[in-house]
């Protein structure tokens, strides 16, 4: 079995990516409201700060900043999938690996965090972040997609309302910094 080594800083700052097991699914934007609760319950239990979140239909993208002294964000992670889970009635098909673990087969089992290494690196994650929907081609502008924190940054004056989308240039721009 691998050894999966997570880089790991209390108190850190990271950038995650979470996927659905099935990519064609719609079950993240359908159930958006089990999953606010789930985060909003997490984050009662074990309390982190969001410094910017994105879910798209099957994936999602967030950014969290933990609690001095904390590393435990893979605990997190598995209180929000867990939670999630257990709101939803059990209708998919599961293999008889997620079975006999007694697993859903709603989320994939692992996800991706990167550690964030300073302000470039943050404001970098922050914008692919935003601009994910349009990369992905749900919106041609950002400010279209609803579930994203970027109408909250709008309101506190870091983006424009027009930041991106619409500018096939721009869009390119924005696309090639974030690899």
């Amino acid at each position: 079995m691998p050894n999966y080594r997570r880089y790991r800083v209390p108190g850190g700052c990271y950038f995650f990516t979470v996927n659905l097991l099935k990519r064609k699914n719609t079950l993240l934007v359908d159930r958006i409201d089990l999953l606010r609760e789930s985060v909003r319950h997490c984050k009662t239990a074990k309390p982190f700060y969001i410094d910017a979140w994105v879910v798209l239909p099957e994936h999602m993208h967030t950014i969290w900043t933990l609690p001095e002294g904390d590393e435990d964000f893979s605990g997190r992670w598995k209180m929000i999938k867990t939670l999630f889970s257990k709101g939803l009635p059990v209708s998919e098909r599961r293999s008889q690996v997620r079975v006999k673990r007694g697993e859903r087969g709603i989320w994939q089992r692992r996800y991706w965090e990167h550690c964030i290494r300073d302000e470039r690196d943050y404001e970098r994650h922050i914008d692919y972040l935003h601009f994910n929907p349009v990369k992905h081609g749900w919106v041609t502008k950002v400010s279209d997609w609803p579930y994203s924190s970027f109408h909250r940054y709008v309101k506190q004056g870091f983006y424009c309302q027009d930041w991106v989308g619409g500018n096939d240039l721009e869009m390119e721009r924005y696309e090639r910094r974030a690899d």
